[in-house]
């Protein structure tokens, strides 16, 4: 819920920020908020470089490349639902790698369960078929974005070594904003209209997404299979769809809730 959540928040956003800008300054509160966390809490650092690449090489790929593609594609004007629902593929991607990567089986119990959640999420997609055009761009950049929270499930699950929340999120956040930050004053209009609704999205987006979310992925990830982990995303189209009804008043076919229930039936 949390995660899929974010898809909305962007989108609340987006009328009063640059994309770009808007991820860097997410970035820059998570960091400053982490950075008095880390003063007060004094949690351990990485013991290594290597360990130190690690966190940072996540934080490329899911906090930088993959919030970065899904800011662009929904200023790009892909809908919130289907831009969650281009992200359906993540777990049948990740559970074709990691028993090559990571050395875990994925039995055919699990299988069954793959396909039938992005069974629902086709569903899902298919009932919001007639919402409108979306671009092709957008749905190009989304895929983009597809791939690297594919790419950093994997490679956490690889390289990945339990750090402190604090230290770990501070790191990654930073990697996020040094990305971003650049970028939004090379190409970009930085201006911001602070607005009550900016202000409860990018609250949303700092607290719920880039905090606690994030965490929760990685120690899921770190303690438990990663395929069965990334199952979870089956249920991100249809509960990012159920928010973008509710909040944004995106249209949401009564079809919708069968794919719904099925993807839930293969997450279970």
């Amino acid at each position: 819920l949390l995660w899929s959540g974010g898809y909305t928040g962007v989108k609340a956003a987006l009328p009063f920020i640059a994309p770009i800008n808007m991820l860097a300054v997410r970035y820059a509160i998570v960091v400053a908020l982490l950075a008095v966390a880390f003063v007060i809490l004094r949690p351990p650092l990485p013991k290594s470089a290597a360990e130190w690449r690690h966190l940072a090489m996540t934080g490329l790929l899911i906090q930088g490349l993959y919030f970065l593609c899904m800011n662009l594609a929904m200023w790009m004007g892909v809908p919130a639902g289907v831009l969650a629902i281009i992200l359906s593929p993540q777990p049948i991607l990740v559970a074709l790698v990691v028993p090559h990567l990571a050395g875990e089986s994925v039995p055919g119990r699990v299988w069954a369960g793959l396909l039938l959640g992005l069974a629902g999420a086709v569903i899902v997609v298919a009932a919001r078929s007639g919402v409108g055009p979306t671009s092709i761009p957008g749905i190009l950049t989304g895929i983009a974005g597809l791939l690297a929270i594919t790419a950093g499930t994997l490679y956490e699950k690889r390289f990945g070594i339990g750090q402190h929340p604090v230290t770990a999120n501070l790191v990654q956040g930073s990697v996020g904003l040094l990305l971003a930050l650049p970028l939004a004053l090379a190409i970009e209009d930085v201006s911001i209209r602070w607005t009550g609704q900016f202000v409860a999205a990018m609250g949303y987006l700092v607290l719920a997404n880039s905090i606690v979310a994030m965490t929760l992925l990685l120690a899921m990830i770190r303690y438990g299979a990663a395929a069965r982990v990334s199952a979870l995303f089956f249920l991100v189209p249809p509960s990012a769809s159920l928010i973008a009804w509710g909040v944004l008043g995106e249209e949401m076919p009564p079809l919708a809730f069968a794919g719904m229930a099925v993807a839930a039936t293969g997450v279970l």
